[in-house]
This record gives structure tokens, C-alpha cells and sequence, in this order.
């Protein structure tokens, strides 16, 4: 099964992502790739394919999309009104989407950024090997009203009617972090200020990074206006002139010379993308080898632990285009061994 997903409506921050561009670094290009990278791997499981197939990032709402051809298609990240024909759906789940048939993805209920999946993932054009847009860098584009984008060969397994118990991410919490190359730059106390600190997440943020605000003083390294531009990544903490932290994202820049007081461990770095404007994030300092051992870990068991978090999806039959598709009876029997039954165990039938 392949075919086409044609966009018939789209809000600005539809895109094209994937797991991103590793190795460019060099060359003054950040890696990129989906804002929650767990989405990814969440909507891979769902529809039992490679967590590095491409997908639609939706940033704060969706659009309007039609099938060219009968699609499988999974809904993943923070939860959007969905409706299939004007109906509802149900997020966190894979649905069959026939030719014909229009989506509807509406604003997000909580987080920022949800994905569209279809089996098969989008086979728009390979670009330094991804078909990931990185706007900031001007890689591809958000998405247009009328583009028709294409989908690969459905790989054997994928189905709809499944149903993902995802991590619920998307309300702030406590985040891990690690030391980073300027942390002793920072004064104990002020360390343990910024991890007893809430902070809340500001209007400004996207894909490059987000701001965080808070009450009381600022924070402020030593010698920070001689620190040199060097090597920085997703997830690094930055602090600005005024004592202000951005935690960097996917598209961020790959050089800079403000101090940083740590950096968010990557199993995390979702739960700081997916704050929506106002709400609250804390930080906890852990050490570098609980962290990678942590992380090696979670990427060793992650496919069988979202697979084993895959159950049925209990629909509506009234509302089942493809009811007939089912196996509808689990088995047939004459009636001879339920009075065989009941003669040897007659108590089970008062």
C-alpha cells in the first residue's frame, strides 16, 4: 500500500521531520530533526516501522489533509482534535485513512508539537540524507496549502486499530541535566539556586530554542564576557547577558560564547520542547555517568517497551468502515461440550 497525503490546509509550523542530520556539525549545521524525538519512535511502534521514517511536525496545530489512496496512518506527541470524515479520533493511535478521506487536525490540547505518521513515511526528497526541513538553516520549507506529499511502500505488520499508553510529557515537570564545560564558572550557590529555581516557559521559543523566566536575581557566571565561541548542542542550557536561560532545541545554532550551566539529558529534552508558553519546568543536576548509563539503557529496551505499551484499540462498530475486515467470531461450537460442562461442574451454571 503506498500513495499520497495531499495538504489541503496547513497552520505555520507544519513540517517535514525526521530523526535529523548527524555528522554536519563541521560544517556549521546542527542536527535538526523532530522536536521529540520520542513522537518519532512512539509513531515507528505504532505503525511497526523504523523510527527514522519521516512524519509531519505540527507545531501548535495541524491542518487538513486528504488521502490519494487507502493510507495507515498514526497520530503521535501532544494531543490534537483530531476528526476522520467529521468524525472524532482517538490520539496515540494508528487509523485507517481511505482515499478520499479528509483529516482534520486541530489545535493542541496540551504541549506544542504533534506528528502525523503514515506506514510507509513520508518519501519526499532526500536532502545531505534526511528529508528533515531545517528551517533555520533554510533546508526545505514548512509545508504548503495544495503540496502533495508522497508516501513510501507500507511495510508488513502495519495496521490500524492500535492504541499507544504514551509517556504523558507534556504539562513541564523536573528535567535532568548534566554538567556542561562552563557549570564551575557558576558559583556553588548560585548552582543550587538555579536547581531549587521553578521556572516558567516563555512566549519566545522555537525550534532553536526556548526562554525561560523566573523570579529573583539573575544568574551570572565568572568571567563570562571572556568566555570564547566554542562547540555547542540540543539541549545545552545557555544564559544571556541578563542572567536569562534559553535551552537550545534542534535547529539550534552550532557555536556559542554565552556560559552554560548545564545541559538537559536527551530522554528530557521533550518534556523542555513540548512546554507550552506558561508552564513550569525545574531542574535537577545528576552526574554524567548516571546519565549515559541511564541513556544507554532506555535506547537498548525502547522498542520492546513501546511495543509492549501497544494494545487494541476499542472502536464504535456503528463507525467502522472496515467492521467486515475483522474476525468478528473467535470460534464455533455444536453445544455438546457446554452440557458436557455443566454435568461436571453444574454449580458454574446457578
Amino acid at each position: 500500500m503506498s500513495g499520497t497525503l495531499i495538504v489541503r490546509n496547513a497552520g505555520p509550523g507544519v513540517s517535514v521531520q525526521d530523526t535529523g542530520r548527524p555528522g554536519w556539525l563541521a560544517q556549521g549545521l546542527s542536527r535538526g530533526g523532530a522536536a521529540d524525538l520520542l513522537a518519532l519512535a512512539e509513531g515507528a511502534a505504532l505503525l511497526r516501522q523504523p523510527p527514522d521514517c519521516a512524519a509531519l511536525e505540527m507545531a501548535g496545530i495541524g491542518g487538513t489533509f486528504e488521502a490519494e489512496g487507502d493510507l495507515i496512518i498514526a497520530l503521535t506527541g501532544a494531543p490534537m482534535r483530531a476528526t476522520l470524515g467529521g468524525a472524532p479520533i482517538v490520539w496515540n493511535a494508528s487509523h485507517a485513512l481511505r482515499a478520499g478521506q479528509r483529516l482534520v487536525i486541530g489545535a493542541a490540547e496540551a504541549g506544542v508539537y504533534g506528528y502525523l505518521h503514515v506506514a510507509g513515511g513520508l518519501a519526499t526528497p532526500l536532502h545531505m540524507k534526511s528529508r528533515a526541513a531545517h528551517l533555520t538553516a533554510g533546508i526545505g520549507a514548512p509545508v504548503a496549502v495544495g503540496e502533495r506529499l508522497p508516501v513510501g511502500p507500507t511495510l508488513k505488520g502495519a495496521r490500524p486499530g492500535l492504541l499507544l499508553d504514551a509517556a504523558d510529557r507534556f504539562r513541564g515537570g523536573t528535567v535532568r541535566i548534566v554538567p556542561s564545560a562552563q557549570t564551575g564558572l557558576f558559583a556553588p550557590e548560585d548552582r543550587e539556586r538555579f536547581a531549587a529555581t521553578g521556572f516558567v516557559r516563555d512566549t519566545r521559543g522555537n525550534r532553536q530554542g526556548v526562554r525561560l523566566v523566573h523570579d529573583g536575581a539573575p544568574f551570572a557566571a565568572t568571567g563570562q564576557l571572556n568566555i570564547l565561541s566554542e562547540i555547542i548542542v540540543p539541549g545545552d542550557i545557555q544564559m544571556t547577558g541578563d542572567g536569562t536561560p534559553y535551552v537550545l532545541l534542534p535547529e539550534c545554532q552550532t557555536m556559542g560564547g554565552y556560559p552554560r550551566i548545564g545541559t538537559v539529558v536527551p530522554d528530557d529534552l521533550p518534556i523542555v520542547a513540548q512546554a507550552a508558553p506558561g508552564t513550569r519546568l525545574q531542574f535537577r543536576f545528576v552526574g554524567l555517568d548516571e546519565a549515559l548509563a541511564d541513556y544507554r539503557q532506555r535506547r537498548k529496551g525502547e522498542a520492546a517497551r513501546l511495543a509492549a505499551a501497544i494494545r487494541p484499540l476499542v472502536r464504535d462498530p456503528a463507525g467502522m468502515a472496515d467492521l467486515l475486515s475483522h474476525q468478528l467470531i473467535g470460534g464455533v461450537t455444536a453445544g455438546n461440550d457446554l452440557d458436557e460442562e455443566e454435568k461436571t461442574c453444574p454449580a458454574r451454571w446457578i
